[in-house]
């Protein structure tokens, strides 16, 4: 019920900017310490996290149920429930020296109990994992196998090139490079297609978003079958929550599933999300409530924007969206890169 509060807000900012054709009072950038704070801590099941809320640091232990944390002073803080707690920095190094200041935080200490920040991306702001083989040898397995068999009648493929109908869309295509999850490129072109009338969709959604100040930046569409089958093979069993079973098919296969993010249309740069794109954590899913109060605003942005233009999001992921037509169309396996 809280989630559909916040949609109903988003909806109605959303409707607001395209009444007005005036950027969104969003929610402002917290102070850096406060934001610096924001974040999970804690190893293996011991979970905490910190969120902004109006300029406040709120915090759960769970990530669902929040309460306000009073600033103690001296990097101390409590809440009702955790009672004091303190926030554990380290000595900044050479590396360090000119970036955020949540740089320098180690973790948070309850008493004896230390919880370790939990990094989902390094430095370089890519979530990564090891793959369960080396992914060269799995893309030369997949290139000899065929997709699942499928009965019924569907549509003719039309895919296009989603730049081609505006080239105002941002394009930050992640597997045509090693900045994504495998650090390996699985296509050999940075482009992005998806059936035609899921595109001129698209092409709506990005088109409305103007009037709030905002664009859209896609990382990925029409994925060939036998790149799903490699992330599958490569993922721990735990994470395949945010990989599709190649058995199945993925909805990327069809042409008619998108991965992207919003771009500030001043600054060009993708805006700050809840997480970062492909990272397989609690932070992807579209109804964490962790992060800033700008943030969630954000997300919940590009959601009432997709979903106003017939796509649905994907329940582990806040940046991919499912058109609504995906059912219509079969399962492909053709590399467009080299045609």
């Amino acid at each position: 019920m809280i989630f559909r509060g916040k949609a109903f807000a988003a909806a109605a900012l959303f409707a607001a900017a395209l009444a007005f054709a005036q950027p969104l009072a969003l929610p402002r950038k917290p102070s850096p310490a406060v934001e610096a704070m924001v974040g999970e801590y804690g190893e293996g099941k011991a979970r905490l996290v910190v969120r902004e809320m109006n300029g406040a640091l709120e915090v759960s232990a769970d990530g669902t149920a929040f309460e306000p944390a009073r600033d103690l002073g001296g990097d101390r803080y409590a809440t009702a429930r955790l009672g004091e707690f303190r926030v554990d920095r380290g000595v900044p190094s050479a590396r360090a020296k000119g970036m955020a200041v949540q740089s320098v935080i180690q973790g948070i200490s309850i008493g004896s109990v230390f919880l370790p920040r939990r990094d989902y991306g390094g430095a370089e702001g890519v979530f990564r994992i090891t793959p369960l083989r080396p992914v060269a040898e799995l893309q030369k397995e997949a290139s000899a196998l065929a997709p699942p068999k499928e009965t019924g009648e569907f549509l003719p493929s039309d895919l296009v090139d989603v730049r081609s109908l505006d080239k105002s869309l941002a394009l930050d295509v992640r597997y045509a490079t090693t900045a994504n999850f495998l650090a390996t490129p699985v296509y050999g072109k940075a482009q992005v297609r998806l059936q035609r009338d899921a595109a001129l969709a698209l092409v709506r959604a990005h088109r409305a978003l103007k009037a709030a100040g905002y664009g859209l930046m896609l990382h990925d569409g029409y994925r060939p079958w036998f790149v799903t089958w490699v992330f599958w093979n490569a993922t721990p069993e735990a994470s395949r929550v945010f990989v599709a079973d190649p058995a199945q098919g993925s909805r990327h296969n069809r042409g008619c599933a998108i991965d992207l993010t919003l771009f500030d249309l001043k600054t060009k740069k993708a805006v700050e999300m809840t997480g970062g794109y492909d990272e397989m954590s609690p932070r992807s899913y579209p109804d964490y409530g962790g992060g800033t109060s700008r943030q969630r605003a954000l997300r919940d942005l590009l959601r009432q924007a997709m979903e106003h233009e017939g796509f649905s999001v994907y329940e582990a992921e806040w940046w991919h969206f499912d058109y609504k037509d995906w059912p219509r169309y079969a399962i492909g396996n053709e590399s467009w890169w080299k045609n």
